[in-house]
């Protein structure tokens, strides 16, 4: 009935305020209690009791700057203002309603509640219509700036006898009872919450919620009542269907799944001076809980499956692709003069090898995601076989390349290193294919992780699409060749001039095996990866003496140096299988020898951004050579470095160089499934503000503003 009534009267009030209120009105005001950080009283909206049965009040709060008072559930800290109405006469059921509150930080903690001005709307009921009304409230109030300082304080106010018509003070409580969420008449102007279920993700109890709007959502917050003892945290917000609907995700603090089992959660969306409240039932729906990928969520397939050939394409320009580029340089070279159909048929083989070698992948990474495991982008060179393998290829390749050895070696064990003036059939140009695809995975090119995300949060069958778009774009240079191959024909026949080609390309594969080799370090140990090391060099020893046999020792070593590069090979790839797995054990998020960067902690961040910090994460591996450019030309260069030491941001970098869970689901809360990744975190961007894959200064410090920009924003609410 209270309800209804008041609703009824704020009509009246929005009315008045339109029209102006009459000039006489009066005034109708307890006095001020005045201390060092409030001021506080009662007023009322009509000047009378008239014959009235129910009375309008507020309870007006002015605070000295900096300070604040707290919303009827605070968050993590904090106690809201209550009333005591003993001594009151002629008025029962006094109810105080609440506007909805803004966010602010106290000691480092996220509470909820106001600052500057606010006014505590008040309905009672009179149950004597037409005598007048005493008031009497004790009020007690916690109010926080630095330090927190209790209140009780004592306020009075009488109503009169004579007609109820509207105070001056009718407007201000009636501005302040528009903004309570599911009062006004507006009934939230258009929001909508269409879901809200609870989901269990390890020890946590998280929210998820879809609101809707009729018009474009700007800031939504969410403010969520759960079982006592328990804070719901800052939302994470999805935005879909052009800014009208939106997913939210809000977790739980100090609360577990039995905490849940009765009662109802009372949720409050605010966006902007809308707000609306509605209740609904503890459920747990871990199904429907499911959020859907960021931006991605609403983009067209066929728009992913262009970004994927464009970022296959843009993938043959990264670093880690050199030995890719070496590899169609002397292909090229080794075309020139030839015949037309002959330069097609292998350059179009290469492509397929292409593009078969990530279908093989997109297979791979399908099957490991039904089966619950970890998939992204490159995870194979956090593999030590993997490397060792590739380790061993790159190497004999170079040795070829260098003129060691004539004959072609068995296939299974060189794959593509066929012997001099013997390697233009079919399948080796369809391995070196296969081997470019295999050395461009550590790579994360622009677009190709929107793509790569994209299909990765979906099915089998959006994964092999953009995987095969990946794999044309990655191929389109062969594919063009193979389309005009006049210009190849046009090249010197081979001659001379190739060797010192050969064997300028043999140095940047030999680099390549030093890299891997590099990687391999972390994740085998010292010891181990030198008795690889030591391998591939006994390996090109052996066709060294075969080919210089400058001792009867040496003869023979040569002699036998097939056999004894292949007993070579095996043993380098048996080292991985018997390798000590502690190495492996060591925690994969570290600090990475940077002292400015500090251990990633997914939990620090938030206490970090909740201290009006920013915080920068920087998701890197050995094995990256896109974030190894990324580090060396924007993130150790001024501006960024300079930003990255400054007292009010912190800088963490996660290692990814071998496998880890929690980075892996880290990178899959943004939609991503590889790296480099890069986000900063705020006062204006608390749910983190992924960055591209290449970097740049601007694009890290215009990042660092946005993220910085709320924080003044947010001091003044």
């Amino acid at each position: 009935m209270i309800r209804r009534v008041f609703k009824l009267w704020l009509l009246l009030v929005a009315l008045a305020a339109v029209t102006g209120a009459p000039r006489d009105a009066l005034a109708l005001a307890g006095d001020w209690n005045v201390n060092d950080h409030v001021e506080t009283r009662l007023v009322a909206a009509t000047e009378g009791v008239g014959d009235r049965q129910s009375v309008q009040l507020g309870l007006q709060f002015r605070l000295k700057p900096g300070w604040k008072i707290y919303w009827r559930y605070p968050g993590e800290s904090g106690l809201p203002p209550s009333a005591d109405w003993t001594g009151t006469e002629n008025l029962r059921d006094a109810k105080v309603f609440w506007p909805a509150p803004s966010r602010f930080t106290v000691f480092g903690l996220e509470t909820l509640g106001y600052k500057d001005e606010v006014v505590l709307p008040v309905s009672g009921a009179i149950p004597e219509p037409g005598k007048p009304v005493r008031i009497r409230a004790m009020v007690r109030y916690l109010t926080c700036n630095d330090i927190c300082v209790p209140y009780d304080v004592a306020l009075s106010l009488d109503l009169p006898r004579g007609p109820a018509r509207e105070g001056s003070e009718a407007a201000l409580i009636g501005k302040y009872a528009m903004l309570i969420p599911g009062l006004t008449p507006r009934d939230g102007a258009g929001l909508t919450i269409e879901q809200a279920v609870l989901s269990e993700r390890g020890k946590s109890v998280v929210l998820s919620a879809e609101a809707k709007s009729a018009t474009r959502l700007t800031a939504p917050d969410l403010f969520v009542e759960g079982p006592e003892g328990a804070f719901f945290g800052r939302p994470k917000v999805t935005f879909v269907d052009q800014g009208r609907r939106a997913y939210i995700e809000v977790a739980a603090l100090g609360a577990t799944v039995s905490d849940f089992k009765d009662g109802d959660l009372t949720l409050t969306l605010v966006d902007g001076t809308r707000a609306l409240e509605t209740s609904v039932p503890a459920q747990f729906d871990a199904f429907r809980a499911t959020m859907p990928p960021d931006e991605s969520s609403e983009v067209s397939i066929w728009n992913i499956i262009a970004l994927a050939i464009l970022g296959g394409l843009i993938l043959n320009l990264m670093p880690c692709v050199l030995p890719v580029l070496s590899i169609k340089l002397l292909s090229v070279a080794n075309h020139g003069g030839g015949d037309r159909v002959r330069i097609r048929i292998g350059f179009f083989a290469s492509a397929v090898g292409v593009i078969s070698s990530l279908l093989v992948i997109a297979g791979v990474l399908a099957a490991l995601k039904a089966a619950g495991l970890t998939v992204g982008w490159g995870i194979q060179f956090q593999q030590p076989l993997f490397l060792t393998f590739m380790a061993v290829v790159v190497t004999l390749f170079a040795y070829n390349l260098w003129g060691l050895f004539e004959i072609r070696l068995p296939q299974a064990v060189t794959g593509f290193a066929a012997a001099r003036g013997h390697g233009d059939s079919i399948g080796a140009h369809f391995l070196t294919g296969a081997f470019a695809t295999l050395l461009a995975t550590p790579c994360s090119a622009p677009f190709v992780g929107t793509a790569v995300g994209f299909a990765l949060s979906r099915g089998a069958s959006e994964t092999f699409l953009v995987f095969g778009a990946l794999g044309f774009g990655l191929a389109l240079p062969y594919i063009t060749v193979g389309v005009f191959p006049g210009a190849v024909a046009r090249l010197p026949r081979p001659g001379a001039w190739m060797i010192g080609l050969r064997r300028f390309l043999s140095l940047a594969l030999a680099a390549t095996a030093i890299w891997l080799l590099s990687v391999l370090v972390r994740q085998m140990g010292v010891d181990d990866t030198v008795s690889v090391g030591a391998l591939l060099l006994l390996i090109g020893a052996a066709f060294v003496a075969k080919r210089f046999p400058v001792s009867p020792m040496t003869f023979q070593l040569g002699r036998h140096a097939g056999v004894a590069s292949a007993v070579m090979v095996i043993a380098a790839l048996a080292i991985p299988l018997i390798n000590d797995p502690a190495p492996r054990a060591v925690a994969n998020i570290q600090q990475a020898g940077d002292a400015q960067w500090a251990t990633f902690d997914i939990a620090e961040i938030d206490r970090h951004v909740r201290d009006g910090k920013r915080v920068f994460v920087d998701v890197t591996a050995d094995w990256c050579i896109t974030c190894k450019v990324n580090k060396k030309l924007v993130l150790d260069r001024d501006p960024v470095a300079a930003f990255l030491k400054r007292d009010d941001v912190v800088a963490m970098r996660a290692d990814w160089t071998l496998p880890n869970p929690d980075i892996a689901a880290y990178l899959a809360s943004f939609g991503r499934y590889g790296i480099p990744f890069n986000a900063i975190y705020g006062p204006g961007a608390p749910n983190g503000r992924a960055l591209p894959e290449l970097l740049s200064s601007g694009i890290v410090m215009d990042a660092a503003d946005v993220a910085k920009q709320s924080a003044v924003a947010g001091a003044r609410r």
